[in-house]
């Protein structure tokens, strides 16, 4: 029998990370099915996107739509225009779709409209603020979808509510999955340490890249507690989303950073593993590296007023501060004083929370029975 095409539809760094587990299970069901990767170009920086396939050995991209950036209706009509016409012409027995993003969002309302079964991986979700533009895609993705493969209990409950439960699967999260797959080759291979020349110094990782804390009205506010932060409690390392390094040349052209908050290009998934497991603490407003601190057994500090990411906060190793100064300064001051006993209650949970590092192969478990694939 010819095998059952099924098309991944992936734009952004943190879906190259999921796609890679799950692209290595359906690898194991070669004989039944042909991987079709649809890369829609959302991430194009090279920092961003092609050392992800290269050093977690991602199949390369059947196409890439080349959508590039802007605003969020002309990206997602340019995705959605793109995506259409490539399942078309590939006619796949089911889509799969990940995360958050606008690529996600896309990529199941092509595929819903054409009738065809659409996975989501990390469904269920919430932050339950609807100002943020992942949390809409969340919610649409989510009822878009047929199969919605969900990472922890909490995100089964919040599908339940929302009249979901029927279509959904408690699997893990995918994400832990790699974690536990690419830091023995973190380890061997990156030389991140040495290259900024922290060896076994103490220091805090710094990400920020969300439109909210970017915005000209409050970058200066984010960017004045990080300096602080630096200057006064733990030097920070700071790999810079070019969506922040624009956002900085474009409302702050003459400001520098202090000598003790070092930035640097953004990094390769195994020279950022790397380091952060090296950080005494991160300080984010990512959601996924909220989420890879608490698996890796670091404390974290979060830039946002709230997080989808719930069993982190319930441990007492995710700090909610937002961009108040005070709460930031004494969350940080916390995660250094206790960081070794956050880290082992944090270590002790992730597994039984998100999946053993099995959630891969219960994803393509269930996605091969939407598929019918026999």
């Amino acid at each position: 029998m010819k095998p059952v095409r099924l098309v991944q539809i992936v734009g952004a760094r943190p879906q190259f990370i999921k796609l890679a587990p799950v692209s290595r299970a359906l690898a194991r069901h070669a004989d039944r099915v042909s991987e079709l990767i649809v890369h829609t170009g959302q991430h194009y920086d090279p920092h961003l996107s092609q050392v992800f396939f290269d050093q977690l050995t991602i199949p390369r991209a059947a196409v890439n739509l080349e959508v590039g950036s802007g605003t969020h209706g002309r990206q997602t009509a340019a995705m959605l225009e793109r995506i259409e016409a490539y399942l078309l012409a590939e006619q796949p027995a089911a889509v799969i779709v990940y995360g958050d993003t606008n690529s996600t969002l896309a990529g199941a309302l092509a595929a819903a409209k054409l009738h065809i079964p659409v996975a989501h991986v990390e469904a269920g979700l919430r932050s339950f603020n609807r100002a943020m533009p992942e949390e809409l895609n969340r919610v649409a993705t989510d009822h878009l979808s047929d199969l919605l493969l969900a990472p922890t209990d909490t995100a089964l409950r919040n599908l339940a509510r929302e009249g979901l439960q029927a279509r959904t699967h408690l699997v893990g999260d995918v994400m832990y999955d790699a974690l536990l797959a690419n830091i023995a080759t973190a380890r061997q291979r990156s030389g991140i340490l040495e290259r900024l020349s922290v060896g076994s110094a103490t220091f805090g990782l710094v990400t920020v890249h969300r439109a909210e804390s970017t915005d000209a009205a409050v970058l200066g506010s984010v960017l004045g507690l990080l300096c602080e932060l630096a200057g006064t409690v733990v030097p920070l390392i700071f790999p810079v989303h070019p969506r922040t390094r624009a956002a900085i040349q474009h409302s702050m052209p003459e400001w520098r950073a202090p000598s003790a908050l070092t930035m640097i290009e953004p990094l390769g998934p195994l020279d950022m593993l790397r380091l952060t497991q090296a950080a005494a603490v991160v300080i984010t407003d990512s959601g996924g590296l909220q989420k890879e601190a608490f698996m890796l057994g670091r404390p974290c500090v979060t830039l946002r007023g709230e997080t989808e990411w719930l069993e982190t906060v319930e441990a007492g190793a995710n700090t909610l501060v937002g961009h108040d100064l005070s709460k930031a300064v004494a969350a940080v001051r916390h995660a250094l004083a206790h960081g070794a006993q956050i880290g082992q209650a944090a270590a002790r949970q992730a597994g039984a929370l998100y999946g053993q590092g099995q959630a891969a192969e219960r994803c393509v478990a269930s996605i091969l029975q939407l598929a019918r694939v026999s």
